[in-house]
């Protein structure tokens, strides 16, 4: 048909002044939402889905829950125990997926060369908007990530480099 072949979740929720709707913005967003974003893609035909999650987000699992990095991210109407819904869901849902993890977002151009990590391994570490967007274009028909998490940060001890292509 003539549909989409791929959908990029890229979502995010903003309680705008009223902190009280914190915790229920983000469950609309970072779950309900994701999840209607996974089950239109389905319906549609679509043949693979990259998620933008955060690091961290299954920080529970792993030993991770006291960290400051977790505390801090969670503190936002537990975002990342809402992601982990919307995570598992599209892991469940059959269709060919990766998970983008990024570290914090930057709202500059790379400092850093991109550093892509497996899962559970990051619970520090920044990245800009730019490479997140970069690898998850990339990701839509690279076969090395299918059914992948990536996890992804910027290491600021090497040069930014041209995109080309994620090296795993």
């Amino acid at each position: 048909g003539a549909g989409a072949e791929g959908l990029i979740i890229a979502v995010g929720f903003n309680p705008g002044k009223n902190l009280l709707r914190m915790s229920t913005a983000c469950h609309e967003v970072d779950n309900v939402g994701t999840i209607k974003l996974i089950d239109a893609a389905k319906k549609a035909g679509v043949k693979k889905v990259v998620l933008v999650s955060s690091i961290l987000t299954n920080g529970r699992e792993w030993g991770q829950e006291e960290s400051p990095g977790f505390v801090i991210t969670n503190v936002f109407g537990n975002s990342l125990d809402e992601k982990i819904i919307a995570e598992k869901y599209l892991r469940s849902s059959g269709l060919d997926y990766t998970i983008v993890r990024p570290g914090g977002l930057k709202g500059t151009a790379p400092t850093g060369q991109l550093a892509v990590y497996g899962e559970d391994k990051l619970n520090a570490g920044e990245i800009s908007r730019d490479l997140v967007a970069d690898v998850c274009v990339a990701a839509l028909n690279d076969a090395k990530t299918t059914n992948k998490v990536l996890e992804i940060i910027e290491d600021d001890g090497k040069p930014p480099q041209v995109f080309n292509g994620i090296v795993m």
